[in-house]
């Protein structure tokens, strides 16, 4: 090398060719085999690892989080999860190094997340919120916790309500499970989905995971009236994904033959389905 190769300035580093929503080099897209981008998805089992439990009826398993966090949002970016849970989408975005704003309806179930959660990053860069997601008080709430972080919007929407009366979480009446008919639970979702446009940044997404009910000899397309309420508060739709709920029950058993000779003689099919589907706040 020559004296003046030596003393040449070096070409300074390009920064990464990554889609403004997300951390995906796009120069290096076949190393992001971990990322799915097929809409159909069989997972064999729930992830149990850091901190994922399957201790709540009607949590979704972690992967779903995984992979919209992944799609969806960039390193310290803040997601919105407006019915919480059991907190699945708080420790995902503790170990991806997310922000995230929780809404809880039932104290003690905030209580319990809280637990789950490392103290250091409680109040700092996780906030669990108990309140109702489909009050104008808890939106304004959740704009003073974003401006605590420094932030005006939040970057993803994740939406996992009740999938209506299937399984009564509270006896609360503001409990989306309470609604006392499919009419009133839609327009429970509608204000919470409201809300949340409202509070997401322009151009970003949000995740809806829902599925079906059956009664009274009828199926009710939950998934679809949901996505036709968040057409109406102004999402447009970017995708469908069904998956499959095997490896997110509490174990069948012997039932599985009866409800086989169920669907026999009622005429039906057993739901094995759910949906995942993704949304996007114009702008």
């Amino acid at each position: 090398m020559s004296e003046n190769e030596k003393h040449q300035p070096e070409e300074p580093a390009q920064p990464p060719n990554t889609p403004p929503y997300s951390d995906v080099d796009l120069d290096r897209w076949r190393e992001y085999e971990h990322v799915w981008t097929d809409s159909l998805w069989l997972i064999d089992s729930r992830d149990s690892s850091a901190g994922h439990e399957l201790d709540y009826h009607g949590n979704f398993v972690p992967q779903i989080a995984t992979q919209m966090f992944l799609r969806y949002t960039k390193e310290n970016d803040i997601v919105l999860d407006p019915f919480l849970g059991s907190g699945t989408s708080a420790i995902e975005a503790q170990r991806q190094e997310r922000r995230l704003i929780g809404i809880e309806l039932k104290p003690a179930l905030v209580e319990e997340v809280r637990a789950k959660i490392s103290p250091e990053l409680l109040d700092d860069r996780i906030h669990l919120l108990q309140g109702d997601a489909t009050s104008a008080e808890t939106a304004e709430r959740v704009r003073e916790t974003m401006a605590s972080m420094g932030a005006e919007h939040v970057q993803l929407l994740m939406l996992h309500p009740p999938y209506h009366d299937i399984i009564r979480f509270s006896e609360d009446p503001d409990d989306l499970s309470n609604a006392e008919d499919v009419d009133r639970f839609l327009a429970m979702f509608e204000a919470a989905a409201r809300h949340g446009f409202a509070l997401l940044e322009p151009g970003r997404f949000a995740a809806l995971v829902i599925g079906d009910k059956y009664g009274q000899g009828e199926l009710t397309p939950l998934g679809f009236y949901c996505m036709d309420r968040m057409q109406r508060v102004g999402f447009r739709t970017k995708a469908i994904i069904v998956k499959n709920i095997e490896g997110n029950e509490r174990g069948k058993g012997r039932s599985s033959n009866l409800w086989r000779y169920r669907a026999l003689r009622g005429g039906f099919y057993i739901f094995k389905h759910e949906y995942v589907m993704v949304f996007r706040k114009p702008g």
